[in-house]
């Protein structure tokens, strides 16, 4: 990395990665605390399931409404107006007096994560050099999978100080509040960026044609690239969701108990997070396309593997493997869907394109894994086979369509990789000129 984009993304720490780990520190500090609210309230387990999925509904529905906010007010008031609606519905939370207030609380901050997240990824799309995007965005993956890891330890040390079922609600309070405070205060991120490095525009996709605004205009002009590479980038978040859910049914079906289930969980999850940034490291020198293909091809060989594993003698042993490879795969996936979003979003005004990029990779992060729990229910085994199935079908789309659809990058010492400047889609090409 040269020095210009090192002082770049560590100024843009305290304005993007900061408070992107603050936000998803509180919130997945929160989260796993919803269902004990519920219960406490009187909700069975079943509704109180439901209250918790609450924020999945949330953010599927919040992109499309965020494209026309961050639109009109920008990128940077629409992350301080997410932070606030965010800061309402986690006080609802902490003060719900019924469980209808509580779910509709929690559905509020899965509605105003989704503002936060696509404010943020349309400032990035507009302003972060292509050369250096995918490392950009690898960092705000890496800080989302950071938060995501340490926030259900920071909820389990403050209920074992206080014994209060609310802290962690309060802490995400507490995170909001800072969020808020270093998006506000923090050197403005639209400056920083404006006066970028050498390394080639900061936008890659198509000019949108005039009378083309909001998200219908955007997917009229993007709609080839956002069904094909979208479909296959839906698999891929469907995955990361899915792997959350079977890796730890598995390890109770086979025996393990709730330590060795964690542990294994644990494993995966800490060598996911150790290849965030390799992830953009080879995005930016070798293509989109070698992140994407071995993340979804070791995915698919893990889940198909542990489908043959179930009754071994050494089952545990064959879950640890899958799981650490599956970890692998994840980690060197990291950022991709963003950088792919921001590969194909019309130059100018990409958020609308964002919004209908995030709703479909969204939705297939929701949708998967309840497909699986559904066919687990009938036959593990089945369930990781299918699974297996589905990345195949993944790993074949980014395959066939990432070299026609995202501009080939060709190396050029001293100044980095360079898009090619045409901005229709190129013609079929091998992968390896992706």
């Amino acid at each position: 990395m040269s020095n210009s984009t090192r002082d770049l993304l560590l100024r843009l720490a305290p304005s993007i990665y900061g408070p992107t780990i603050l936000f998803t520190l509180g919130a997945y500090a929160m989260l796993p605390i919803v269902p004990v609210i519920a219960v406490s309230q009187g909700a069975g387990l079943g509704l109180s399931g439901v209250i918790a999925s609450a924020v999945v509904v949330g953010r599927l529905l919040g992109n499309l409404p965020a494209s026309w906010l961050v639109s009109r007010s920008g990128e940077r008031i629409a992350m301080l107006i997410a932070s606030a609606v965010a800061f309402a519905g986690a006080l609802g939370v902490a003060l719900a007096p019924s469980l209808a207030v509580l779910g509709a609380s929690v559905f509020v901050i899965g509605f105003a994560e989704a503002t936060f997240g696509l404010a943020r990824h349309s400032l990035m799309t507009t302003r972060v050099p292509v050369s250096f995007r995918a490392r950009a965005l690898s960092l705000i993956g890496g800080s989302h999978r950071f938060g995501r890891f340490a926030g259900p330890f920071l909820a389990a040390g403050l209920l074992g100080l206080t014994g209060a079922q609310e802290a962690p609600v309060w802490a995400f309070v507490v995170c909001l509040a800072l969020t808020a405070l270093l998006v506000g205060f923090a050197p403005d991120p639209e400056r920083l960026l404006s006066d970028r490095p050498p390394g080639g525009p900061a936008s890659t996709g198509p000019v949108p044609a005039p009378g083309s605004s909001g998200v219908i205009g955007a997917i009229r002009v993007g709609r080839e690239p956002l069904l094909r590479i979208g479909g296959s980038a839906a698999i891929l978040s469907g995955l990361r969701s899915v792997k959350d859910v079977l890796l730890p049914l598995w390890g109770v079906s086979i025996g393990l108990d709730a330590t060795g289930v964690a542990l294994v969980v644990g494993i995966a999850g800490t060598i996911d997070f150790a290849l965030f940034y390799v992830s953009g490291q080879v995005m930016d020198r070798f293509g989109r396309l070698w992140a994407a293909l071995p993340a979804t091809v070791a995915m698919a060989l893990s889940f198909l593997l542990l489908a043959t594993t179930h009754d071994l003698p050494g089952a545990v042993w064959w879950l640890v493997g899958c799981s650490v490879v599956i970890g692998i795969g994840n980690g060197l996936s990291s950022g991709i869907l963003l950088t792919l979003g921001a590969d194909l979003a019309p130059r100018g005004n990409p958020a609308p394109y964002l919004a209908a990029w995030r709703t479909l990779t969204d939705f297939g992060g929701a949708a998967a894994p309840l497909a699986v729990s559904a066919i687990a229910a009938v036959s593990l085994p089945l369930a990781s086979t299918v699974t297996g199935v589905l990345a195949v079908l993944g790993a074949a789309g980014f395959a066939r369509w990432i070299p026609r659809y995202v501009p080939r990058m060709r190396s050029d010492p001293g100044r980095g990789p360079d898009p090619d400047p045409d901005p229709e889609p190129p013609a079929p090409r091998t992968p390896s000129g992706a």
